[in-house]
C-alpha cells in the first residue's frame, strides 16, 4: 500500500515532514510521497526519516493549474527534488507570486473590515513561506469574521469571493513539460476537482495526455468506489497510471489519514512502478 499525496507544514498541512512519514510508517504503507504546495522544501527531512524508518520516499510537489471549467486543476509531479532544477526555479516564481497576493489579500481584508493580517495568517501557517488561504480563512475563524473555514472560503477567498485575489498559474501543459524537464512526471490530481463529468472531463483528460501528462489521481481520499472506478477506467482509455493518495493535511483534514484517506483507500504498490517506468529517458 502507498499514498503518493500528502501535505506537511512546509505547505497548507500541520504536521512536519518526519511526522507525516511516520504516519505513512503507522498506517502500513510501503512507499510515501510528500507533495506540498509550490515547494520542494520538505523533502529532504521527509527523506532522510523515510531512510530510518525503512519507508520509500518518493520526492514530489503539488502545482496549481489555470483552471479549464469552473473548478480548479491540481497538477502532482514527481521525482523532482533538485532546487536548482526546471521545475525548482518555476517553484520559485510561483512562491513569489504567491506572496505578492497573500499581501494583497490582507490588504483586501482590511479594506473589508476584518482585521486578520498577513502576519496573522502566518501565525496560522508556522512560517511566512507556506502561507496560504487556508491559514487566512484559520485566522478569519479566530477573530470571529465567519464561523468556518469553508464559511471564508465560500463568502470571502473563493473564486469570485470578496477578497479574492488571483495568483500565476500554469497552463496543464506547461506544468508537464516542467516535470519531463526535470526527469520527472505530472499526474492530474482529483479530476472532479476540474468541475467536469463525462464527455466534457473526457476531453479534458485526453488532451492532458497528449500534453504528456503520465498519470491520473482515480484513487483519491474522498472519492467514492464508483468514483474511482470511473476514473479508473478512464485513465486506461487514454493510457494514463491510475494513481492514488489520500490528500492528507494533518488536523485540517480530520477525514482523511495517511495511507487509509477515510478508511477504505489502498493504493497498490504496483502503481508506483508503474509512474516510474514513464519517467523520460535521462
Amino acid at each position: 500500500m502507498i499514498d503518493l499525496h500528502t501535505h506537511s507544514d512546509v505547505s497548507d498541512g500541520t504536521d512536519p515532514p518526519e511526522q507525516v512519514v511516520e504516519r505513512a510508517v503507522a498506517a502500513g504503507c510501503s512507499a510515501l510521497s510528500l507533495t506540498d504546495h509550490d515547494s520542494l522544501g520538505g523533502l529532504v527531512r521527509a527523506r532522510v526519516r523515510a531512510a530510518a524508518l525503512g519507508l520509500r520516499f518518493v520526492p514530489g510537489c503539488e502545482i496549481s493549474c489555470r483552471p479549464v471549467a469552473t473548478g480548479g486543476m491540481h497538477v502532482l509531479i514527481y521525482f523532482v527534488d533538485d532546487e536548482s532544477s526546471t521545475l525548482g526555479a518555476e517553484l520559485v516564481r510561483l512562491r513569489d507570486d504567491r506572496h505578492r497576493r497573500n499581501l494583497a489579500l490582507a490588504d483586501r481584508l482590511a479594506e473589508l473590515g476584518i482585521a486578520v493580517t498577513f502576519e496573522m495568517a502566518a501565525t496560522r501557517a508556522g512560517h511566512v513561506e507556506g502561507v496560504g488561504r487556508p491559514h487566512f480563512a484559520r485566522a478569519m475563524v479566530d477573530v470571529g469574521a465567519v464561523t468556518s473555514v469553508e464559511e471564508a472560503f465560500d463568502r470571502y477567498l473563493g473564486t469570485g469571493g470578496a477578497a479574492y485575489v488571483p495568483k500565476a498559474r500554469l497552463s496543464g501543459a506547461e506544468a508537464a513539460a516542467l516535470a519531463a524537464a526535470s526527469g520527472g512526471v505530472a499526474v492530474l490530481a482529483h479530476p472532479y476537482s476540474l468541475g467536469l463529468e463525462g464527455a466534457e472531463l473526457a476531453r479534458v483528460v485526453g488532451e492532458l495526455a497528449e500534453a504528456g501528462f503520465a498519470g491520473l489521481e482515480a484513487a483519491y481520499g474522498r472519492y467514492s468506489p464508483r468514483q474511482r472506478a470511473e476514473l479508473g477506467h478512464l485513465a486506461r482509455r487514454f493510457g494514463l497510471v491510475a494513481t492514488g493518495g489520500s490528500d492528507s493535511h494533518g488536523a485540517t483534514t480530520p477525514d482523511l489519514a495517511v495511507g487509509t484517506g477515510r478508511g477504505d483507500l489502498k493504493v497498490a504498490d504496483r502503481v508506483l512502478a508503474e509512474l516510474e517506468a514513464r519517467r523520460p529517458a535521462p
